[in-house]
């Protein structure tokens, strides 16, 4: 073969190879670009994992018998089935009381800095056992927890094959532990728009992040949980506990665990993954309406006023941020409660 001639021998082969070469590009132009670098970024679906373990902590997970009275199961403040978590404003406490704080999602709380509206908890396990113990909440001990799990035959058998052992202390916060953390709901039309599936939301959503973005919102609801990855006072420029009768100790944010000044009304972020399903809002449940949620963090966080027009735009935005739970979109256990 000579310089710029291909000889006979090659002829055949040329064509093919240069097809067979090109065959990887040419499928790349046919994925969606990626959009360029945005505050917020797709969230990533589970990988993977120990699927007994899973299956085990599904079952500690909704089972009563983890409570003192055999009443409460941790799915009854996290619906799994809804939106994992209750719909009321305040769940009801042990001893039939309102407790201090309106129940988050348990969906994508693995991601998360800190856990709990005060940041209280470093890791799932310290949060459980907290639950677990707390006399508002589950109100049992490991003396009287451990002995229903052990002389019940398919836990013990299922404790014994996965740990190799009987149910202790550790290997129960472990199983309760990756079992949450498997509950990750990816593939929410907003993360397909960012991976470059450009018609997964309406030019109205679209519009809403931009304002999302423009209003800075993203100053505190970024990454790939959209949010819960830092502590912010609640109520920079007006105070939205004015008007208020009575201040609870729950108002107090961080403060009431630091006695620190600075810590005063100060609370994590929530993230904003399945918002438009977890009604109602903010540490109190104040209110169920996710377009008055926005208009009360534009005017307390923003020092801005919304129009109807914005604030309904973002919240057409934020509908977006819904995912799936094992192939379902998740369903508002608010509105689950009214029908």
């Amino acid at each position: 073969m000579t310089h710029g001639h291909i000889g006979k021998d090659w002829a055949g082969l040329f064509v093919p190879l240069c097809l067979a070469m090109a065959a990887p590009a040419l499928a790349l132009m046919k994925q969606p670009a990626p959009l360029p670098e945005e505050p917020i970024a797709p969230l990533a679906a589970a990988g993977p994992s120990d699927q007994a373990k899973i299956a085990l902590g599904e079952g500690l997970f909704n089972d009563a018998r983890l409570s003192h009275d055999g009443v409460f199961a941790c799915s009854s403040c996290h619906r799994l089935e809804l939106s994992g978590d209750d719909g009321q404003a305040r769940s009801v406490a042990a001893d039939g009381e309102s407790l201090d704080f309106n129940a988050p999602t348990v969906f994508n709380s693995a991601f998360s800095f800190r856990l709990n509206w005060r940041g209280n908890f470093d890791t799932l396990e310290e949060q459980n056992e907290a639950v677990l113990l707390d006399d508002k909440l589950m109100n049992t001990s490991w003396d009287e927890l451990l002995p229903k799990l052990r002389s019940d035959r398919n836990y013990a058998e299922r404790f014994a094959r996965i740990y190799g052992e009987a149910a202790s202390r550790a290997t129960v916060l472990d199983a309760l532990a990756v079992f949450q953390r498997s509950l990750i709901t990816a593939d929410a039309r907003f993360d397909r728009y960012l991976k470059g599936e450009r018609d997964a939301i309406t030019a109205d959503e679209e519009h809403g992040y931009q304002l999302f973005k423009a209003y800075g919102c993203v100053a505190c609801h970024q990454g790939a949980n959209v949010g819960g990855n830092l502590f912010q006072k609640f109520g920079i420029f007006q105070d939205p506990f004015a008007g208020q009768k009575a201040l609870s100790e729950a108002d107090q944010g961080r403060f009431a665990i630091t006695r620190a000044e600075a810590d005063r009304h100060v609370f994590r972020v929530p993230s904003l993954r399945n918002v438009a399903v977890t009604s109602p809002y903010f540490h109190d449940g104040r209110t169920g309406s996710l377009g008055e949620a926005v208009k009360i963090m534009a005017r307390n966080q923003l020092g801005r006023e919304l129009d109807q027009r914005d604030s309904d735009l973002i919240v057409k935005f934020l509908g977006t941020l819904t995912g799936e739970y094992r192939g379902r979109p998740l369903a508002s256990a608010a509105e689950h409660l009214e029908q």
